[in-house]
């Protein structure tokens, strides 16, 4: 089975494998509304369909996914949408079946974010990765101040937050808890060994054990983002907000 969208792609295979790709080149896998109404609407496809026993979240070999963009993040400044808004996290982390994040490219902020609510995350030792939310002027986002404390120490988690510095994947060997940081080439091959062997199992099993096992994840998840939401509108209300956004958005 196969559903393509412009943006995010879903297709499913015989063997209850399911691949949601983001693939919108020119924005980078950015969070623009239009990328958010259709990976919403693959999740939810995944969630309603029974016979899917593995989520595989893939990107572009350069970007897996770079957060917001520059519209979304000025009309957050503007007040015109909120950030509670984006429940892409929230999302990720109800699906009822294993998910594996292969990260091959760039993850950035939000991009970030999303793959780290996966179960199983892989990063490429020549990707970068970091949250960018604090060098444009407001608190991080999306769950992302204690998911990270799922795959790193909370010393590691804070310095990334607090510095908005990038990382190397080969940089985080041996610091971490990711389950692979691989050469890029060997990401989506050790990605696909990993979704093979899950779909193997019983899909009653894989969904009852992934309830348990996401489940402090999940209740941590309600009590952060109401946290880093009223840190948003703190921050968010800064009069120099907008121009530092403008400024220091990487494009």
């Amino acid at each position: 089975m196969a559903h393509k969208n412009k943006l995010v792609q879903l297709t499913i295979n015989r063997d209850g494998i399911a691949n949601l790709h983001m693939a919108d080149a020119p924005r980078k896998n950015g969070f623009t509304a239009s990328f958010i109404e259709e990976l919403i609407n693959c999740l939810n496809e995944v969630k309603a369909n029974e016979t899917i026993k593995v989520l595989l979240v893939t990107g572009l070999p350069e970007v897996f996914c770079s957060g917001a963009d520059l519209d979304t993040l000025e009309k957050l400044c503007k007040k015109q949408i909120k950030p509670v808004d984006i429940v892409l996290s929230k999302m990720m982390l109800d699906i009822s079946i294993p998910v594996i994040s292969a990260m091959e490219g760039h993850a950035i902020g939000g991009g970030l974010a999303l793959g780290i609510c996966a179960d199983v995350v892989i990063l490429a030792e020549e990707s970068r990765y970091g949250c960018s939310f604090m060098n444009m002027g407001f608190t991080p986002g999306m769950g992302i101040t204690k998911l990270l404390e799922h795959y790193m120490s909370p010393a590691i988690a804070q310095e990334m937050q607090y510095t908005g510095n990038f990382y190397l994947g080969k940089s985080l060997i041996g610091k971490t808890n990711f389950n692979y940081i691989l050469p890029k080439a060997e990401v989506m091959d050790k990605a696909h060994q990993l979704a093979e062997s899950m779909a193997e199992k019983s899909h009653k099993a894989l969904s009852v054990l992934k309830r348990y096992q996401s489940m402090a994840r999940r209740k941590m998840f309600e009590e952060t983002f109401t946290i880093e939401t009223m840190m948003h509108e703190l921050t968010f209300n800064e009069e120099e907000i907008l121009k530092t956004i403008q400024e220091n958005y990487v494009r």
